[in-house]
């Protein structure tokens, strides 16, 4: 009688072991320090944590980079170029949001252990969707950052505003989770199996009950599509950006877009390639859509929060325009986007927390006037943000976006490219409005602009990165077309 001995290879998901175990510690530490030393602690720590896992990414690399992909735990994870490179930017990202979110939060009484477990555990769920190669996996991956990130929103119990915000949050996420649990299931009856190669091998090989297929992959992209944000599946983003306090919803509008764009990859480009005529037609749609609404109502808004919303609705459009090609170079394309998008989001917020205070939320575009007049540095580095995410040259926004319409033009969507354009450059009047207003409008507010040099030197150096990267837009590129290229 032989005996299957399992393939686990715990080494493979050594960072990922590494990060649960300290936010165990990180658990531990909260419980038994004193007040004054918590704060401290708990942010030393997070960072270390989130430090050592890119570290160790950075060296696994290194020394292995001609490996495509590695598997553990029976082939349900997998560790391959894109893996690699998404895993370090959500680590990235996620250190940022911690340091640009400390002083706002400590204004409050709201940098808790709560706040830093449940961002790290939120983090580990993003790890997993990023590497899953089952489904699963991934949706053990979705739902842990999913579950954590309803949490973060609501953290702040005594704002009627962020709890109806979660209510909202977790209603809709619970039916896109549904949704997409049912398109699985579809697909599941249709291929026998729940392995995402085993999947892709019975749809490439046309044994798969087709009219099955397509039905379960109409659920599996409307549960992406919530996941995303991307029209008609939008609703819960204007009221959760808006309602939740300014660093959950920097958390939420950046690091798990990265995971977002991972778990996608994972279940259309991965398992159901073969379908892509399916999906492809879809994707148009939701773009479409997005680029439509998320930049014509991203007009009338006076709240920044909310702007930056339903411009992250349209720049969800424009990332669908690189998936939906379907090609490596689509791929890329929309690797090197997220990403870039991320870098913006992060700037962006980080620009709202700076001028906020406690008992003074900055979020209104008023609040911006005369920004020149108060710190001719920090409106550069607006400025230098808003320049990027309206697609201007020199700037990263403005490669990211013309990446991935170079992308939709090579698959013949050549309607789509010209209204994408016409779009963008409605979308690049609101971003301009924030330029004038900092510029040519006289200030509301004669405050001092006072933040740590920790903040002040990450705010600059993530604005000035969008120019520097904008100048040499290369290097990012060619490192998302060889992480695409390693791993499908």
């Amino acid at each position: 009688m032989s005996v299957s001995i399992p393939n686990m290879n715990f080494l493979l998901a050594a960072p990922e072991i590494f990060l649960l175990i300290m936010t165990c510690v990180i658990m531990l530490v909260d419980l038994y320090s004193s007040a004054e030393k918590r704060e401290g602690r708990l942010l030393f720590l997070s960072i270390f944590t989130l430090l050592v896992f890119t570290m160790r990414l950075a060296v696994d690399s290194y020394y292995e980079p001609n490996v495509f992909a590695r598997y553990a735990f029976n082939g349900m994870f997998v560790v391959d170029g894109m893996a690699v490179i998404l895993k370090a930017a959500i680590a990235i990202a996620v250190a940022m949001v911690i340091i640009y979110s400390r002083a706002y939060l400590v204004a409050r009484n709201m940098f808790t252990g709560e706040f830093i477990l449940l961002i790290l555990f939120a983090t580990l769920g993003m790890m997993i969707m990023v590497s899953a190669n089952h489904f699963v996996t991934l949706y053990l991956g979705l739902e842990l950052l999913a579950l954590s990130s309803y949490a973060m929103v609501a953290l702040n119990r005594d704002s009627v505003t962020s709890s109806e915000a979660a209510m909202k949050y977790f209603i809709l996420g619970a039916l896109a989770s549904g949704l997409l649990l049912y398109g699985l299931s579809m697909v599941y009856g249709a291929t026998g199996s729940l392995d995402v190669a085993k999947v892709a091998k019975v749809i490439d090989y046309s044994r798969a009950n087709d009219p099955l297929v397509t039905f379960g992959l109409v659920f599996v992209v409307a549960g992406l599509a919530f996941k995303l944000g991307v029209v008609p599946f939008h609703m819960w983003v204007p009221d959760v950006y808006h309602g939740a306090p300014t660093p959950m919803t920097l958390f939420i509008g950046s690091a798990p877009k990265i995971a977002a764009f991972g778990f996608i990859m994972r279940i259309l480009a991965d398992s159901m390639g073969g379908a892509v005529a399916d999906w492809q037609d879809m994707l148009v749609i939701l773009a479409a859509l997005s680029l439509a609404l998320g930049n014509i109502i991203a007009i009338a808004q006076t709240n920044l929060k909310r702007m930056l919303a339903y411009s992250t609705i349209s720049h969800m459009g424009f990332l669908l325009l690189g998936i939906l090609a379907g090609t490596k170079n689509g791929y890329s394309s929309g690797m090197f986007y997220i990403i870039t998008y991320v870098l913006m989001t992060l700037a962006a917020f980080g620009m709202i927390m700076l001028l906020s205070r406690a008992g003074f939320e900055a979020d209104n575009l008023d609040d911006f006037k005369g920004l020149n007049q108060r710190s001719p540095w920090y409106a550069f580095l607006m400025l230098i943000v808003m320049f990027s995410m309206a697609g201007i040259p020199p700037f990263l926004g403005f490669w990211a976006k013309l990446a991935v319409l170079e992308g939709a033009l090579n698959a013949g969507y050549t309607w789509l490219v010209v209204f994408a354009v016409l779009m963008s450059v409605i979308g690049a009047f609101y971003y301009l409005r924030i330029v004038k207003l900092m510029y040519f409008d006289e200030p509301t507010d004669n405050s001092p602009i006072v933040a740590a040099a920790g903040f002040r030197g990450l705010l600059a150096t993530n604005a000035l990165a969008l120019l520097v990267l904008g100048l040499f837009p290369g290097l990012l590129m060619t490192a998302c077309l060889n992480a695409i290229q390693r791993s499908l």
